[in-house]
């Protein structure tokens, strides 16, 4: 347990960082399975709408630290090969 003040506040920040992160991650997480749905169900238009709405996300969870930058270009990034893919 921590025992000054100083540790105190770092545990009661730490622990308000957490939840923040916990849910911009699984907002993440909710925008990537659209994502993959709409491809599994084979609708281009959908997809298509369902990875622009994920990008600008997944990019706003990199600049705030929850995803490593090169994490979130790589899911991008191969979320956007496989929607090319499902038009060609």
């Amino acid at each position: 347990m921590a025992n000054t003040t100083s540790a105190k506040k770092a545990t009661r920040k730490i622990a308000r960082r957490t939840a923040i992160n916990k849910s911009r991650r699984s907002r993440v997480r909710g925008f990537i399975r659209k994502v993959e749905e709409a491809i599994a169900s084979g609708d281009v238009t959908v997809a298509a709408e369902a990875l622009k709405a994920a990008q600008p996300e997944i990019q706003r969870a990199a600049t705030k630290g929850v995803l490593h930058s090169n994490t979130a270009s790589r899911k991008v990034s191969r979320l956007a090969a496989r929607v090319k893919a499902l038009s060609a």
